[in-house]
């Protein structure tokens, strides 16, 4: 359980992280049509915030989870022209792989999602959305939050220094 303190500086540090990936995302993809940010970020902010001592937030898991589930999603984007279907083996794809490569992050399910459903504008990155925007946009949000852990009574990340 987080403290008053904790809780209102995690929370400034959602914001901060969400309002950079957000910008980021938005510059990549430069649509009108997209979306603001990939709403697994969402996810991820709230899990690495909010439960930062949990195995699902630790920087590996973060960033190579959501890494594994964008290439997963991409690959079912290309091979399978059903998007339903598409999602549906996504999902799995992802969860196994992630499990075997130890990095479980539950939010790289979104990332699988939205390679397949995302539009246009993330359909023309092709395997570039693993790197943008979301490689980056993990990055961002692992670099605040370790910025706000320094100004938590203990730093869920100083085992991970």
């Amino acid at each position: 359980m987080v403290n008053n303190k904790e809780l209102l500086i995690s929370a400034i540090g959602v914001f901060i992280a969400v309002i950079a990936t957000g910008f980021f995302s938005n510059v990549i993809l430069q649509s009108a049509n997209s979306p603001l940010i990939i709403a697994s970020a969402g996810a991820s902010a709230i899990l690495i915030f909010g439960a930062p001592h949990a195995a699902t937030s630790r920087p590996l898991n973060l960033i190579v989870g959501h890494g594994v589930s964008a290439i997963v999603g991409v690959s079912c984007f290309y091979l399978i022209t059903n998007a339903l279907l598409a999602t549906s083996i996504a999902i799995p794809l992802a969860f196994v792989a992630m499990h075997f490569l130890k990095c479980m992050h539950p939010p790289g399910g979104a990332t699988a999602v939205t390679a397949i459903i995302g539009g246009e504008a993330i359909h023309q990155l092709g395997y570039v959305f693993v790197i943008m925007p979301i490689f980056f946009n993990s990055l961002i949000l692992l670099v605040v939050a370790i910025a706000v852990g320094s100004f938590r009574d203990k730093n869920p990340f100083e085992d991970y220094l």
